[in-house]
């Protein structure tokens, strides 16, 4: 496969993203197509510099869970940076999961990803679905919300 050309046009995107959404162990082998060597990556558990390290974290992903696929919402790209809204679905022990995240790439002139930066809530995404670490977290959550005060100049209105 040839390495896709500079991210200002839309199909290199577009050829990223389809990368991103059909993702499997097998097509994981092109991650050299999309990453350069020494690219980073971060999330909430891993942060790591080296196209090595992210497909480890890929590889990782496919060993430990079940059917995971990313569905991708939005792209917005301006020069070098892009912002990617996703949905990752998997199973993990026999149970589905979702969690909505995004993330940041910045790529060179060739096109390729130098940085890639996953924002998402582990707490809400994850945490909060799991048995037992899930009661607790929702325990932790309700003591730390902030009360909202009642106000008494809220009106109702009422079509008669």
């Amino acid at each position: 496969m040839n390495k896709p050309d500079a991210f200002e046009s839309p199909a290199t995107l577009e050829c990223l993203v389809h990368w991103y959404q059909s993702l499997t162990p097998e097509s994981l082998e092109q991650i050299d197509c999309y990453y350069t060597e020494d690219a980073c990556f971060k999330d909430p558990f891993n942060e790591v510099k080296s196209r090595e390290h992210i497909a480890a974290i890929f590889q990782h992903m496919f060993a430990t869970l079940e059917a995971p696929r990313f569905i991708i919402h939005q792209c917005i790209g301006h020069g070098s940076e892009t912002f990617i809204v996703w949905d990752m679905e998997f199973r993990l022990n026999g149970r589905a999961m979702n969690i909505k995240g995004c993330s940041h790439l910045r790529h060179n002139k060739a096109g390729l990803v130098t940085q890639h930066r996953d924002y998402w809530d582990a707490a809400e995404e994850l945490y909060e679905k799991l048995p037992i670490l899930g009661w607790l977290m929702k325990i932790i959550k309700r003591k730390l919300k902030t009360p909202l005060p009642v106000t008494t100049t809220t009106k109702t209105f009422i079509k008669e």
